[in-house]
């Protein structure tokens, strides 16, 4: 099969952030009976359309890893490094952490077709679905974990493919020093604009790299404002157009982009998530303790400083506080994020 060169980078990326401890601030409060019970940590950014920073809190500038957050990215480095063309729906998956649904494991199983290759293929670590009522359904038909059903499927059967695509080795696609890993790595320090810090494992098993908050979201921005037809442009249509393959059904993440339009988000394990809008105003949000119950009411806050309307937002920006079974409070962007808070 042809090789493909690789594509100059856009342009020469900076010094890979410093690793250090993140200094992290109040963004989310638990609110009981009007007394705040319990505060999340984290970082916050919002860049303007020129890619300014507009505002920010806590530490956006250390290195961390963005988790699953970072799957837009490595989907466009597949494309440059010679995955064929997919349908959006095939394409949207690639970028996914999906929720285990039928159609998610019917794309992958799709994808891995178009190589000749199989789940047997696959190195991702087997799960059970991400989703609780899928997962519960699966249990109750006798299922257990598979590699198909983890929710990073889509991403491997793409890695599989582009290898089979540049007759590359298969059975070690995952290893840092492979020629696919190379090649994700050098998309990821092309679109943030900085140098990788630290290269890790995943969950899934995958290589994770290290970047920081800025340079994350100055990358969901690139994808959002990319020409139609590109590399980064294409991701975005697939994302945009197809946001339950990118997530699941019944995940906030494809709410939020139904609700925004033109909005591109993407969520990751330990309270990670970013979105952008077409004209290239992008937040990014880090939860310091993991606690994805804050990521969503931070995220809306810092959406909020964008313009986005408050009308779209609304159903994101709290969390009920049970007591007894009824509300008798909030989670909620602490003041941190004030005056941008909902």
């Amino acid at each position: 099969m042809s090789e493909r060169t690789t594509l100059p980078p856009h342009r020469a990326p900076g010094a890979p952030p410093a690793v250090r401890e993140p200094a992290h601030v109040p963004v989310a409060h638990v609110v009981r009976g009007g007394i705040v019970e319990g505060v999340h940590h984290g970082s916050v950014v919002v860049l303007a359309a020129d890619g300014s920073v507009e505002f920010q809190a806590g530490d956006i500038e250390a290195a961390f890893y963005p988790r699953s957050a970072l799957k837009p990215l490595q989907a466009v480095g597949l494309l440059r490094a010679g995955l064929p063309p997919l349908e959006d729906p095939l394409l949207a998956l690639v970028a996914a952490s999906h929720s285990g649904e039928e159609r998610h494991l019917a794309a992958a199983r799709d994808i891995l077709a178009l190589g000749q290759l199989t789940e047997d293929d696959l190195r991702n670590v087997p799960d059970l679905p991400y989703d609780p009522a899928v997962r519960d359904e699966w249990i109750r038909r006798g299922l257990g974990p598979t590699r198909l059903a983890q929710n990073c499927s889509g991403k491997h059967a793409a890695m599989l493919l582009t290898c089979r695509t540049r007759d590359w080795q298969l059975d070690n696609y995952l290893d840092p020093g492979h020629p696919l890993q190379r090649e994700l790595a050098a998309a990821v320090a092309d679109l943030t604009g900085q140098g990788i810090a630290r290269v890790t494992v995943d969950g899934c098993g995958a290589p994770l790299f290290s970047v920081s908050l800025h340079g994350l979201t100055r990358a969901a921005a690139r994808l959002a404002t990319a020409a139609p037809g590109t590399d980064e442009g294409r991701i975005a249509q697939a994302m945009r157009e197809h946001p339950e393959m990118v997530s699941g059904s019944a995940r906030d993440v494809a709410r939020l982009v139904r609700a925004v339009p033109g909005l591109l988000a993407k969520d990751g394990f330990e309270g990670v998530q970013i979105a952008a809008l077409p004209d290239g105003r992008a937040v990014g949000v880090k939860i310091a303790d993991g606690g994805d119950r804050a990521r969503m009411p931070v995220t809306a806050a810092a959406l909020s400083h964008c313009g986005v309307a408050p009308e779209a937002l609304a159903p994101f920006t709290t969390t009920p506080v049970l007591g007894g079974g009824a509300p008798v409070g909030v989670l909620r962007a602490a003041n941190t994020l004030a005056p941008y808070a909902i």
